[in-house]
């Protein structure tokens, strides 16, 4: 594995890119970088649960820090074929990131980054590592260290954005826990509209909402609303905290 690639053009190699949702195309190295910004990160594959669960996901969360980073374009690449990252690209509901299908392992070879998981079952696979790519050359390189079957320290996408621009803001995690035809959820839906927050909602069905809600939070109603992993509560709590005590003007509710 070759960790000292910092300042060597990238590979230059037809590649399969995934564009829209459906519509594979082949292109080149030169094409996909020539006279862009664009960070890569490189994974051992689709559907396997760190790619999935943190990898692939976070990048999509920062993607809009990183474009206002500089970046034209954020890359995933992984010795798979174009099918099975099809497929995982649908599952993960990707839109911010470009899918890269290295089938062949030419691209991960010539970097000096594919690795031996045939004790896996996986054949030759590509390190886990992230990298910086200005007009074709390698500016930077995040390649986690060996020693542990799949770590995962260094190639994420809160340290590249980090190296980017130190110090830069990140999005809020929101999620909000609603029920079907709940006037105080379509009140917090307002709120969130009014401030231009993002968030993710969970709608839970009538037979499980007290269950869930009350495991979780201790209390028996929706919303409730938690950011960066602070419980905030109903839409009266979710208020205060984006528009103080003096409120926001009031939002119509569903009937």
């Amino acid at each position: 594995m070759n960790t000292n690639c910092e300042g060597h053009r990238v590979p230059d190699v037809p590649l399969r890119v995934l564009r829209g949702e459906d519509e594979w195309r082949t292109t080149t190295s030169a094409e996909l970088f020539g006279g862009r910004s664009v960070v890569v990160f490189a994974l051992p594959g689709a559907f396997t649960p760190t790619c999935s669960s943190q990898h692939l996901p976070r990048y999509e969360e920062l993607a809009p820090a990183l474009r206002e980073a500089g970046i034209d374009e954020i890359v995933c690449l992984s010795v798979n074929d174009p099918f099975v990252m099809q497929a995982w690209a649908r599952d993960q509901d990707v839109r911010e990131v470009t899918l890269v299908a290295d089938g062949n392992c030419e691209f991960t070879e010539q970097l000096g980054m594919a690795v031996d998981k045939r004790d896996d079952g996986l054949g030759r696979r590509s390190w886990r590592y992230s990298m910086l790519v200005r007009d074709g050359t390698i500016e930077k390189v995040f390649a986690e260290q060996e020693g542990t079957a799949d770590p995962f320290k260094v190639s994420d996408a809160d340290t590249m954005l980090e190296h980017l621009s130190p110090g830069a803001a990140v999005p809020d995690r929101i999620a909000m826990l609603t029920r079907e035809g709940c006037p105080h959820c379509a009140r917090a839906r307002q709120f969130f509209e009014s401030a231009n927050l993002d968030y993710v909602e969970v709608p839970l069905d009538n037979a499980v909402r007290g269950t869930v809600v009350g495991a979780i939070t201790g209390r028996d109603s929706v919303p409730q609303v938690f950011i960066n992993g602070e419980h905030i509560g109903g839409a009266d709590e979710l208020e205060r905290r984006l528009f103080g005590e003096g409120g926001a003007p009031s939002p119509r509710t569903a009937s």
